[in-house]
């Protein structure tokens, strides 16, 4: 068995809600412009229009286009899927069933199975910077869309070692809280390929928007998801996944 096998890693990717600044109504225009007034403190304009762009990153104007998870099964393959749809609302169903669905499993298997695996025996979430982004966007954009939050995503009135996540960014810290480290910058010093080969986090709204390629933008998710196993393997001294044991569903 899989020392990681009650691991479910994830990625998510994000597009404004809609494709520009113009096509906002006058409500959500004038919550974007106050909202655009403190995102430019920190760049070279405070313009709205110009830096919509921007909104992917907020999850009350910006929606998932695409989550693709991984998980390791009995033989070690490392299996792929992905939710990916124009409609945020289905995605998110179908994400959130199969979310509640990978819990349920595991604790059927963990009533039989006598296991000691290197993050506890409960069932985990695991991506890169997750704690700031992945989960918490899920979870608002879930609420945003009348649907229940699954349990694993439940954060309320637990203590931040009471919760099912798992970030490979906060486990490269070792408790420096100033040090921010992608993906892709992990992925160069510790030897494994980079899934920013073909486009970058800021490129997905153009392909999404100008493209219209959801394949694409499903592709690079995979690839993150990958990379996170891959930095997982590395922090505890394991073998790469090889490319013939990596499964898309």
């Amino acid at each position: 068995m899989n020392a990681f096998s009650n691991i479910l890693f994830l990625d998510i990717e994000t597009v404004s809600q809609k494709k520009s600044y113009s096509e906002l109504d006058d409500k959500m225009k004038m919550l974007w412009d106050k909202k655009a007034e403190r995102i430019g403190h920190d760049e070279e304009t405070s313009d709205p229009q110009a830096i919509y762009k921007r909104a992917a990153i907020y999850a009350e104007f910006g929606k998932i286009v695409c989550i693709s998870v991984g998980i390791f099964d009995n033989n070690d393959n490392f299996c792929l899927k992905s939710f990916c749809d124009h409609d945020e609302k289905a995605l998110l169903t179908e994400f959130a069933a199969a979310l509640t669905r990978f819990e349920e499993i595991w604790k059927k298997k963990d009533l039989f199975e006598t296991r000691t695996l290197p993050y506890g025996p409960n069932a985990q979430l695991c991506a890169h910077n997750g704690k700031e982004f992945d989960f918490p966007f899920i979870a608002r954009r879930m609420i945003i869309n009348g649907i229940p939050i699954p349990k694993m995503l439940q954060v309320a009135g637990k203590k931040p070692w009471e919760t099912s996540f798992l970030d490979t960014m906060e486990l490269w810290k070792f408790g420096d809280y100033k040090n921010y480290t992608s993906l892709d910058l992990l992925c160069t010093i510790l030897d494994i390929p980079t899934p920013k080969d073909d486009i970058n986090g800021s490129e997905v709204g153009e392909v999404y928007w100008q493209d219209d390629d959801l394949k694409r933008i499903q592709t690079y998710c995979q690839k993150d998801v990958i990379a996170v196993a891959q930095i997982m393997c590395r922090y505890n001294y394991m073998s790469l996944i090889p490319d013939d044991k990596i499964v898309i569903k």
